[in-house]
């Protein structure tokens, strides 16, 4: 069911009709969604040892240090933190099997990072020249930690962004927290953070396939900030400044960063150039030809006729015999 439509099509230059391409995009999703699927059950047995994993954080940063609800009132309440403090809760009688989801779906989707990052550049490289298609395991090694790297960050400022939000709380009031409402949250923040720091990435691979140079990245420093910071402060689910400056912050260093590695390809190749005028070119791109023209005898139109001679006409009077 599952196997590759490319297995059927021979094109050297991957090229496929629109419902083979169709096809391919659908069995790529497929192996995704099942390898997330695979680890979501896995993760279902160790749910609450994941879900304490991913509530520890916030409970040392605004938790109420198990004091019951009761106690919740005024400055002396809970052990000093008043309303300073917050409380984990669950409402409904099905929501604890929808939080058992939700933390084994995250978990199944961090998880198999490796999988589907694979099965996207595997869907795209046919499309590329051979020279291109050396940087898929570049993508993938890069890429997993990259991700990874993006939902650790989330899952780090999040107590500090719940401790700045819970600062507002009005004096009498208390906090409960919807167990499920955070969870949702934390997922969406883990997402975000992950495919953000994604974007060096993409950039290095256009500059490694020859569609952007570093230098062009360099030029776009003042946009690339500005659209950094607007994307941080939209794409923030927690919608307070703590969590915009935190996933601005990082990306514009790896985007710097990103621009670097860059400039110093396109340096590197152009070394290599100056040493190789075929470096670089693709399987379906020919060399440079010299085009400089070269100063050449040209013929006359008429070769000289002289009277007495053997190999031509003769001619009398400037006249051959045929004339």
């Amino acid at each position: 069911m599952l196997k590759s439509a490319r297995k059927k099509e021979k094109d050297p230059e991957g090229r496929m009709p629109l419902s083979e391409h169709l096809r391919e995009l659908r069995n790529r999703l497929l192996k995704s969604v099942l390898a997330i699927c695979v680890i979501t059950i896995i993760a279902m047995f160790y749910y609450m040892d994941i879900a304490k994993f991913l509530m520890r954080p916030v409970l040392d940063a605004v938790g109420c240090g198990g004091v019951s609800f009761s106690d919740l009132t005024g400055k002396g309440g809970a052990g000093g933190k008043g309303h300073d403090c917050a409380y984990f809760t669950v409402n409904g009688l099905l929501s604890p099997f929808t939080i058992m989801l939700k933390v084994s779906f995250t978990t199944g989707l961090v998880v198999a990072t490796p999988v589907w990052l694979y099965q996207l550049w595997a869907f795209l490289a046919p499309g590329l020249h051979r020279n291109e298609k050396k940087y898929g395991l570049f993508f993938v090694g890069l890429g997993v930690p990259l991700f990874v790297g993006g939902a650790y960050f989330a899952y780090l400022i999040l107590p500090t962004s719940a401790k700045v939000l819970i600062g507002f709380t009005p004096e009498g009031a208390n906090n409960l927290l919807p167990l499920d409402d955070f969870l949702d949250l934390l997922a969406r923040m883990v997402v975000v953070f992950g495919l953000a720091f994604e974007l060096p990435l993409l950039l290095i691979l256009l500059n490694f396939t020859g569609i952007l140079s570093g230098r062009r990245m360099l030029g776009w420093w003042r946009a690339m900030i500005m659209g950094i910071t607007v994307f941080g402060a939209i794409a923030t689910p927690s919608t307070d400044p703590i969590g915009m400056f935190a996933l601005a912050g990082p990306v514009v260093v790896l985007y710097f960063g990103a621009v670097g590695v860059s400039l110093l390809n396109d340096r590197r190749k152009a070394r290599r150039r100056e040493a190789d005028p075929d470096f670089g070119l693709s399987d379906d791109e020919a060399s440079q030809l010299d085009l400089t023209p070269e100063a050449v005898a040209a013929p006359s139109a008429r070769p000289e006729l002289t009277d007495g001679d053997d190999s031509g006409p003769t001619r009398r009077n400037g006249y051959d015999d045929v004339t």
